[in-house]
């Protein structure tokens, strides 16, 4: 099908980016056919499906690089016994009672809401890391079923952790793999590890060989918290980046998450094996764990992306964290007004392409047809000049109207056209406190 979405203020992202005043992007299929003025494009394609974008913005869709479907139902839960006053204990106390009590069609329904979300904040792509020990076999596929449904793009793992069982989801994981193989464009693999602190040697050595032999990285927390830095350290007299690049996870495709407690010594592994890095703020904030050293990492030329760790689907709002938490951090108004809006629009393009073999986050000709159109009027000239200063104090604050991904509207004037958010909510309200209940 061809569609004409007219009429917008396009910003085509990418190296050479432009704001293109009144303009049209015309896609056809799963890619973009063409970016032009309102009347070429009218004229060239008379007969394509018009979606009117006057008042609005059209950006590429978002990309969010490490995501936590199977947190959704933790919300508004009280956590059992007294609150947690460490990371550890957050992981004890909450996350690990409650992927223990999940149920396969808990583990569907929590899917289905984050990627409900994802599609109102215009979020295409996601790379999720996800655990469900009570119901681990099969699980991959139950996700990839929902996401296939609300037609979005997902990178999916299962989270490896010795902390039950040896080698538990690792079966689960090489599984998936095999069945997904090189992916097809909307769903991918990689093999999943929880943290350097709950995987032994032998089980980080399965994983990686599994993955070596399928051509894909690894996706596994880095020194989120001190407590994973003191582990590896006491155990086995490593750093944990040195522990985990000695037994091969390090690697182009493979994702380090949050890698707050790192030194340079480490940043330089990172940086000489290409190894991704994921940057999560919000969740870092929330569990007051640290800062990542993002300039430490960037000058030394890691590839850091923007994550949400589950907190939310909304990578706008994770952009504009990350740019006011470095600022203080750094105790200067200078910093971060290039570099956190990189990560999101630049680094996340990047990572997933990694992932996918797509040259996502840019419009143009030939390019996958992943769309994010928000409503904003810019109350002040808007140029590819001042163009970050509109997306982190203006674009943030927008409504997004359309979703678009591989050239398939998901939302149209804001009504979900995929998946019925109200039936999921009302069966996910249902189930949740009997999820509760087991923890």
């Amino acid at each position: 099908m061809t569609i004409r979405f007219e009429n917008g203020i396009i910003i085509t992202l990418g190296k050479n980016n432009q704001v293109l005043w009144n303009s049209t992007v015309v896609t056809d299929g799963e890619n973009v056919a063409a970016v032009g003025g309102f009347s070429e494009m009218r004229e060239y394609y008379p007969d394509a499906e018009v979606v009117d974008c006057s008042g609005k913005v059209i950006l590429p869709g978002f990309i969010c690089t490490h995501h936590h479907f199977y947190s959704t139902m933790a919300r508004g839960m009280a956590p059992p016994g007294e609150p947690a006053s460490n990371f550890v204990e957050i992981l004890e106390r909450l996350w690990w009672k409650l992927d223990m009590a999940l149920s396969e069609e808990d583990v569907a329904l929590s899917a289905q809401i984050p990627l409900i979300e994802s599609i109102r904040n215009g979020t295409t792509t996601i790379i999720d890391h996800h655990a469900s020990p009570s119901c681990r076999d099969g699980s991959l596929d139950l996700i990839e079923d929902a996401v296939r449904e609300a037609g979005l793009r997902a990178s999916l793992c299962y989270e490896v952790s010795d902390r039950n069982m040896p080698g538990a989801g690792i079966a689960e994981n090489e599984r998936f793999i095999k069945k997904v193989g090189k992916g097809d464009g909307q769903i991918a693999a990689m093999m999943g590890l929880h943290a350097s602190f709950t995987v032994s040697d032998e089980t980080v050595e399965k994983c990686v060989g599994i993955a070596a032999d399928a051509g894909v990285g690894c996706h596994i927390h880095v020194a989120e918290d001190k407590a994973d830095k003191h582990d590896s350290g006491s155990k086995y007299g490593k750093f944990v980046v040195d522990r985990l690049h000695d037994l091969g996870v390090t690697g182009e495709k493979s994702i380090f998450v949050h890698c707050v407690h790192v030194d340079e010594y480490e940043i330089d592994i990172l940086a000489d094996t290409n190894t991704i890095v994921v940057h999560n703020p919000e969740s870092n904030m929330n569990n007051a764990v640290g800062v990542t050293k993002l300039f430490d990492l960037l000058e030394k030329g890691v590839l850091v992306g923007l994550g949400t760790d589950g907190m939310s689907s909304d990578m706008l709002s994770q952009m504009r964290v990350a740019y006011l938490l470095h600022r203080l951090d750094q105790r200067d108004p200078r910093v971060a007004f290039v570099e956190a809006p990189q990560l999101l629009l630049q680094n996340n393009a990047e990572i997933a392409e990694r992932q996918f073999s797509l040259p996502l986050g840019e419009i143009a000709p030939g390019r996958p047809a992943d769309l994010a159109i928000l409503d904003y009027h810019p109350p002040t000239p808007l140029s590819a000049d001042n163009f970050l200063g509109h997306l982190i104090f203006g674009m943030v604050d927008a409504t997004v109207d359309t979703t678009v991904c591989r050239g398939k509207i998901l939302m149209k004037n804001k009504q979900i056209l995929t998946i019925d958010e109200e039936s999921i909510a009302a069966r996910s309200r249902e189930l949740a406190p009997k999820m509760w209940g087991r923890l």
